[in-house]
């Protein structure tokens, strides 16, 4: 997941004061809403390119605010019995899945990715709220009875302490979800900084967590930028760290947080690869590269955006893909119509205009120009793109593009396609189209990728199981959401016990033993 387009859409109360006021979308610290800052932020409504709200960005004093908090709720949540900490997980399932729409409205107003993709965005949030209701069960330790000679040994979980969470514009719903579920039902406390893009539906869900019965104070939120993140990032009482952006960032906050003896784990960007195999049926696998590499603007750590044709197959792939695109609706997401919305940013959408432009004198072959395809004239739209002919070195095939943006490369064999894959930097997710349960088994043994789907193009794990790549992809040692998360918000504490009579005390120097 990943964002490669800095927000300098920054604003002083002077500059915005001789326009309409755009809406105020505040922190929440300790359940209450702060507005006023030295510096805010503009948010868009990429649709249309029009200003529609404005966001204090915290300094390192509101950053300090908010942790003092966090530190003083931290006690009475995790002195709270599991029990009740589970009944605000249901509630609060319970209220994000009634007003969907109402939340889902706003991921489209500020993101611009279509309704129905919002709204999917939501319910893959929710199944880890679903799975944090199972805390008693999560948060079970071990006993082991009679370890040795009237000594028993038992492992508990206890959470870390106060936590931060920097969350994603591409999912401004799920990966909080995500985060925060976890953290605060294993008894955390939370600095929640989302991106500045986006803001509203995180408000939103902050807001649905007190409806819940969220005590004050153990969901606090800050938005801001840079600096907001770098005075998270040094203060000494957070005590782990999440992260979701590009890999340049992504190494950078898990070498400071480490430095600084925080648990983190970052999670960076990627170059997903689908192969398409001889044997595979090329109008399946067309319709799931169309589906895979555009829906949200290709704006998805899951995306697919290298095509790789194995054997003879290329030409016919291609033309399939082709020929889907073409039909492809570009507009608003709030159309019913449309079927891809715009970019997050005009930098965004520059930036990719940029690598279509420049693929052909890299050596590409661009078959689908997305910059002549019908889009409206405002906002930061552009159309899907077809780049064939690409191979590694090119920039179109080695950066992480993150919009709509399909490559084409073609291999002689299956070996050489795990090869491809294998030497990327990147390893998130993958894909394999096949007839051939051999193949698919030797393709799931080989690759060095975090998630692998077999005739699945977007291998998202349910909320069961955890999220996470391998190589630049993942900085730390834990997945994201399910059972590793739980590994991640909570420390492991032995207590070894025994109870013994006066009369069996005696000094023994010895190193104990069994």
């Amino acid at each position: 997941m990943s964002d490669h387009t800095p927000h300098t859409q920054v604003a002083t109360a002077e500059r915005t004061g001789n326009r309409a006021t755009p809406n105020l979308i505040p922190h929440i610290i300790k359940g209450a809403k702060i507005t006023s800052a030295e510096r805010t932020g503009e948010v868009f409504n990429p649709a249309t390119g029009q200003v529609t709200g404005s966001l204090p960005f915290a300094d390192a004093a509101t950053v300090a605010k908010a942790i003092d908090a966090a530190e003083a709720a931290l006690p009475g949540w995790r002195a709270m019995g599991m029990a009740k900490r589970a009944g605000i997980m249901f509630r609060l399932q319970q209220i994000i899945a009634e007003r969907k729409d109402e939340l889902a409205a706003l991921i489209t107003a500020e993101h611009g990715k279509v309704l129905s993709d919002a709204a999917g965005e939501i319910t893959r949030g929710l199944e880890n709220v679903e799975f944090c209701a199972g805390v008693v069960q999560h948060m079970k330790g071990e006993f082991l009875e009679q370890a040795a000679g009237g000594i028993d040994v038992k492992q508990i979980r206890q959470p870390v302490g106060v936590v931060a969470c920097i969350t994603p514009f591409n999912f401004p719903a799920m990966v909080p979800l995500w985060m925060i579920t976890t953290a605060i039902v294993a008894g955390n406390t939370v600095i929640l900084k989302p991106s500045e893009k986006d803001p509203s539906a995180v408000n939103w869900i902050v807001e649905a967590f007190h409806e819940a019965g969220l005590p004050e104070g153990v969901l606090n939120l800050v938005h801001g930028d840079k600096e907001t993140v770098d005075a998270i990032l040094e203060e000494p009482r957070i005590k782990a760290v999440s992260f979701v952006g590009s890999t340049p960032i992504a190494r950078s906050i898990y070498t400071r947080s480490a430095a600084a003896g925080k648990r983190v784990q970052a999670l960076g960007g990627a170059k997903n690869h689908m192969v398409v195999m001889p044997d595979s049926d090329l109008d399946v696998a067309a319709d799931a590269a169309i589906s895979a590499g555009f829906g949200s603007a290709g704006e998805r750590c899951m995306a697919i955006s290298v095509i790789v044709a194995v054997g003879e197959i290329a030409d016919e792939l291609v033309a399939k893909i082709k020929e889907r695109m073409i039909s492809l609706k570009v507009g608003h997401g709030t159309d019913a119509a449309s079927e891809m919305g715009p970019l997050i940013t005009e930098a965004a959408r520059d930036r990719v205009s940029k690598f279509v432009a420049e693929a052909e004198q890299n050596g590409a072959t661009v078959v689908v120009d997305g910059r002549e395809h019908g889009v409206p004239a405002e906002g930061f739209f552009t159309g899907p793109s077809l780049i064939d002919h690409v191979t590694p070195g090119m920039p179109v095939y080695e950066e992480e593009i993150f919009g709509p943006v399909l490559a084409v490369a073609r291999v002689g064999s299956f070996a050489e396609a795990v090869q491809l894959i294998n030497d990327n930097a990147f390893g998130n997710g993958t894909a394999i189209f096949t007839r051939d349960g051999r193949t698919a088994r030797e393709f799931e043994f080989q690759i060095e990728v975090g998630m692998v789907g077999i005739n699945v193009a977007i291998p998202v794990p349910i909320g069961a199981f955890s999220f996470g790549g391998w190589k630049d992809s993942l900085f730390g040692d834990t997945h994201m959401y399910g059972p590793e998360s739980f590994n991640f918000y909570t420390r492991r504490k032995v207590v070894t016990s025994r109870w013994m009579l006066p009369s069996e005390s005696q000094i023994e120097l010895g190193f104990p033993t069994n």
